[in-house]
């Protein structure tokens, strides 16, 4: 009985820190879309769409991903632009803008409490998507590849549900997001108690090593890398503040889960869209250790003791 009421604190602990985060950003940027502060700022990103052959209405989606999510950026898409007027390429580089860098107020603020500095990460992950789509435009552009119209499986529609539908919604996310943190403690608890976690680092080791991450960083780097940062950074948090991973590995495991997190969800839902999943996937995955790899290469010149303190 000690032991699980330990783990029920260190869950809830992590999942406290998560709310305390997510809850007064999620309010703020739903307060920001309805008084239309959004739609008057989305204008100044038109110049932006135009650099990678797309539409000036997408702005808005751009804009609402880099704020609150995948889920809005993908709800508004075809409620801009109607399908016929994208080609798979399009929206592949438009799911490539928003995978690399959405929710970024609260990301971000989570990366912040496991120790990164915020605007450094910030600015790696903005730059990050704007070079890959950059490079995946010029490479469609090129090449007529994916030049076909968009055939998407799944075409979300905005709905107006009001302030009552918005709190319902954020309710279930954080009643969701208190059930996979608490199965996912328990897992890494289980895999640690059958031998498992060492099993599952050799595993993973070869991929993740080279973007230079090891040791107890590789399962928590692979969590937030599968389900998001949500999950994989308040893991980190608990850890870095145990002081069981250094600095300089809190630091390459928080960018590489900044290039490449949730894969499995967001991946999907941008595939449902029509997107190119060799592009989004295995690309972005590629770039993520190759962009890593280079960070962790400057690093390697860095003492331990000045690498990203902790923030609080």
């Amino acid at each position: 009985m000690s032991y699980l009421r330990k783990q029920l604190q260190a869950t809830w602990q992590i999942y406290w820190e998560l709310v305390r985060i997510v809850v007064p950003v999620a309010i703020m940027t739903e307060v920001l879309m309805v008084t239309g502060v959004v739609a008057a700022i989305a204008p100044w990103l038109a110049p932006l769409m135009d650099l990678y052959g797309l539409p000036p209405e997408l702005a808005l989606a751009l804009l609402a991903g880099w704020l609150i999510g995948v889920w809005n950026a993908a709800v508004m898409l075809f409620v801009l632009v109607p399908p016929s007027a994208l080609s798979v390429a399009d929206v592949t580089v438009f799911s490539a803008l928003v995978l690399f860098a959405h929710a970024l107020p609260i990301e971000q603020q989570i990366i912040r409490r496991a120790g990164p500095a915020l605007l450094p990460t910030t600015a790696l992950r903005l730059a990050g998507g704007l070079l890959y789509a950059a490079g995946l435009h010029a490479v469609f552009k090129a090449t007529g590849w994916l030049a076909r119209p968009v055939a998407p499986t799944w075409q979300p529609m905005a709905e107006s549900t009001g302030w009552a539908g918005f709190f319902m919604a954020l309710g279930e996310t954080l009643a969701m997001m208190f059930l996979i943190l608490t199965a996912l403690v328990w897992l890494l608890e289980a895999l640690k108690a059958w031998g498992l976690m060492a099993w599952l680092q050799r595993g993973l080791a070869p991929v993740l090593r080279l973007a230079g991450i090891r040791g107890e960083a590789l399962q928590l780097t692979a969590i937030g890398m599968l389900l998001g940062i949500s999950y994989g950074g308040g893991l980190l948090i608990r850890e870095a503040r145990a002081g069981h991973i250094g600095r300089r590995q809190v630091l390459l495991s928080c960018i590489f889960m900044g290039f490449a997190h949730s894969l499995i969800e967001d991946t999907l839902i941008m595939v449902s869209l029509g997107a190119d999943a060799v592009a989004i996937l295995v690309g972005r995955l590629l770039f993520a250790i190759a962009a890593t790899a280079v960070v962790a290469a400057v690093l390697a010149r860095v003492p331990e003791r000045q690498v990203a303190p902790s923030q609080g």
